[in-house]
């Protein structure tokens, strides 16, 4: 199926449509594309750091209109992962998480709970990306997993950074890596590159695998997990992935775009 064909996007935010605060040229244009074809856009992003309602926030200070059913977040994918996980039992289940506090007023807010300490009766540990994390936490996570070893143990996501203006900061995927060095133990990740989060959005939107496109500058989480899914993916070269890792990666994308602008001109000469 040509990428005219294509009606349901769903791009990966940091690094894809924006980097830190500064919008990339040509995705409002992109936005706009798609609307007037009849498509739709679904914000898919494995930073748990923020709520939909943040990223709504965000987006609006980039002059991008969007509503909280315009994102899939690994937040999003962890709740709905664990309520289908624990069953009935998930309200009764005293979890700790290791995650900035929109991550855990979310988990509140969904029913889970929250221990506010670390403590002998934790049930389950879930990570996140956290902006706000404290030697403290580590130090908390580190001992509940070597005193319980069979404790059950999840991870938003796998991503080793996040991009910046400047660089690149510890994603959550490198803050378990040093979880595990200290405990030998290893999340299970929920979010990209699982299924999860693409068969959601499809699920939510009615489009099917082939009206589906993926968008997103790592081929390891965002081109894996449409690949996962049945879909065809799109790799950007606007933010963590190079043409390098593309000639070494196993997992190979659709198509292939300098950024988001180069992107939008293809759909324009094709529509």
């Amino acid at each position: 199926m040509d990428l005219k064909d294509k009606k349901l996007f769903l791009l990966d935010m940091d690094g894809t449509i924006y980097l830190g605060d500064r919008l990339f040229a040509g995705t409002s244009r992109f936005l706009k594309a798609v609307n007037e074809k009849g498509g739709r856009c679904i914000f898919m992003t494995n930073n748990s750091s923020k709520s939909a309602g943040d990223y709504v926030g965000k987006l609006s200070k980039m002059g991008i209109k969007a509503g909280i059913s315009d994102f899939v977040t690994s937040a999003d994918a962890s709740v709905w992962f664990l309520k289908k996980k624990l069953g009935s039992d998930f309200r009764k289940k005293k979890m700790y998480v290791m995650g900035t506090a929109s991550l855990i007023k979310q988990m509140k807010e969904e029913g889970f709970r929250v221990a506010d300490e670390a403590g002998e009766d934790i049930e389950l540990i879930l990570c996140g990306f956290d902006r706000e994390l404290t030697y403290r936490k580590l130090e908390d996570v580190c001992r509940m997993l070597s005193e319980k070893p069979g404790l059950p143990y999840y991870a938003t996501n796998p991503d080793w950074v996040c991009p910046t203006e400047f660089g690149y900061v510890p994603d959550c995927g490198s803050m378990c890596k040093m979880i595990e060095k200290a405990t030998g133990r290893s999340p299970v990740f929920i979010g990209k590159p699982q299924p999860l989060m693409a068969l959601l959005a499809m699920e939510i939107t009615g489009f099917s695998q082939e009206e589906t496109l993926v968008v997103g500058d790592r081929l390891y989480t965002d081109i894996a997990c449409g690949y996962n899914a049945g879909v065809e993916t799109c790799f950007v070269l606007s933010g963590e992935g190079t043409m390098e890792d593309l000639e070494s990666s196993e997992v190979k994308p659709t198509y292939v775009f300098t950024d988001i602008n180069q992107l939008y001109r293809r759909i324009k000469d094709e529509t």
